[in-house]
């Protein structure tokens, strides 16, 4: 019998993440029951005991790279899919408690993404300011009301409709055009119909550390005029120099030229994770040349078929 789910959804809690503003995008999420998880593995956790549909997650920013917490979650929990991704513009506020001046200022609380995305004005406004690490941007706001470690925390915009502290300043981000890239992570097999505009997600391990290893990965891709769109190493841990790569490809595993792709990684890899083929948040039609269409495929393996078969019946006339 299918296994029975609740109709649910987790995200990284408490309530007011840019997590939670990622999956206000899913249409399929409003109406149902969320539920706010306190980090990635237990988010996912929920989807693989049936308490969650699926979990909406931090993968990539555009100023701090991968989120390596969920990559390699995302290598670690078996049968797990990306059945989506959403864009979340991001940027930040210093809070406080109530009578607190900037002056006061010497311990913040941030996330350690989020204080990587504030380091220049932390530095240049607050020179001598310590940091304490918060499992979220919304709970470095909240623990300001429940310790006094910290004099300040650096929290998501409207934080303060949320939690009882007081705006110190706006804007405090680095760079102004940040997004934060989350997916939506389910344990269905099913796949999204290609549209023109898709991203495949896998994560591959090389067969042993040797000269040209990792350009003999990449080549199964570029032979077959796949863009990677997303390539970063980490560490499998069971012995140094040891790494997998986490990629994201231009592209739906329906397609040709990436199918093509996937057999030649799965000839070469010892370990090669689908994670999931799934429409681009942004939308834009992937673009290759016309020597990689699909008909080009199809028209190379009939052709081989045909010498197969006019081989096949000389045997058996000779």
């Amino acid at each position: 019998m299918p296994e029975t789910r609740a109709d649910s959804y987790s995200f990284l809690g408490p309530s007011g993440t840019f997590t939670e503003a990622a999956l206000a995008q899913v249409p399929e999420a409003q109406g149902k029951p969320w539920r706010a998880a306190n980090n990635v593995g237990e988010a996912l956790a929920d989807v693989v005991a049936g308490r969650s549909i699926a979990a909406m997650i931090a993968i990539e920013n555009s100023v701090d790279g991968g989120v390596s917490a969920t990559q390699d979650a995302l290598a670690s929990v078996p049968d797990l899919r990306i059945i989506g991704e959403y864009l979340v513009p991001v940027n930040f506020v210093l809070v406080a408690r109530p009578g607190t001046t900037l002056a006061d200022v010497t311990v913040v609380n941030a996330h350690p993404v989020a204080y990587a995305q504030c380091r220049t004005w932390l530095e240049a406004t607050l020179p001598s300011h310590a940091h304490i690490l918060a499992s979220s941007n919304v709970a470095a706001a909240a623990s300001l009301l429940e310790s006094g470690q910290a004099d300040a925390a650096i929290a998501p915009p409207g934080i303060e409709r949320h939690h009882g502290v007081t705006v110190l300043a706006r804007d405090i981000g680095d760079n102004p055009n940040a997004v934060t890239r989350f997916v939506l992570v389910s344990r269905t097999a099913s796949l999204p119909a290609p549209t023109g505009a898709d991203k495949t997600s896998l994560i591959v391990e090389l067969p042993e550390d040797h000269s040209g290893a990792l350009l003999e990965m990449l080549e199964q891709f570029a032979t077959r005029g796949v863009n990677l769109s997303l390539i970063q190493s980490r560490p499998i841990g069971d012995a140094l120099g040891r790494y997998r790569f986490v990629i994201d490809a231009d592209g739906h595993i329906l397609d040709e030229r990436m199918a093509d792709a996937l057999l030649g990684l799965r000839r070469f890899s010892p370990n090669v994770i689908f994670l999931g083929s799934y429409p681009r948040a942004d939308k834009q039609p992937i673009q290759f040349t016309s020597r990689y269409d699909d008909g080009i495929f199809i028209e190379a393996r009939e052709w081989l078929q045909v010498l197969i078969g006019d081989a096949g019946a000389g045997s058996a006339q000779a």
